[in-house]
């Protein structure tokens, strides 16, 4: 007796279309909407938004690489915000910025705003070894 069905090929066809017949899904925004961008674009724009601020003020900002990582490497009791790495023979200083521990720390993008400008006024302080205030004079009083 034959059978109805007929037997699965032995490798998957690729798919043309979605379970129910509709086609492939597309992206949910174009690409210029803000929606598309993700958590991590949008925090790289508060780092870079904060580094234009200050450079205006700080030429020498310029030869610093700002580097945003999702979270720290190493296992301390308190988790760093950031951290500023001096320069080395054929490396320049670097700033970084721990991405997961500030949107933790924040409930919305105004907040994280001001949070990433801190976290970077207080990093570049320590790496040009003065005072957070004299680095930007607006820190501490947004």
């Amino acid at each position: 007796m034959d059978s109805p069905v007929p037997p699965h090929p032995s490798e998957p066809r690729p798919r043309r279309r979605d379970r129910h017949g509709r086609g492939m899904r597309g992206p949910v925004a174009p690409p210029q909407v803000p929606l598309s961008a993700s958590r991590a674009e949008n925090f790289r724009d508060l780092v870079q938004d904060s580094v234009e601020r200050l450079e205006r003020r700080w030429p020498q900002l310029a030869d610093v690489d700002f580097v945003v990582l999702d979270v720290p490497g190493t296992q301390e009791e308190t988790v760093p915000l950031g951290q500023a790495v001096s320069a080395e023979k054929g490396r320049p200083a670097q700033i970084v910025v721990y991405r997961r521990p500030v949107e933790i720390r924040t409930k919305n993008r105004d907040e994280r705003a001001l949070l990433v400008h801190e976290v970077v006024v207080e990093q570049v302080a320590e790496l040009l070894g003065l005072a957070p205030e004299s680095v930007d004079p607006r820190y501490g009083q947004e």
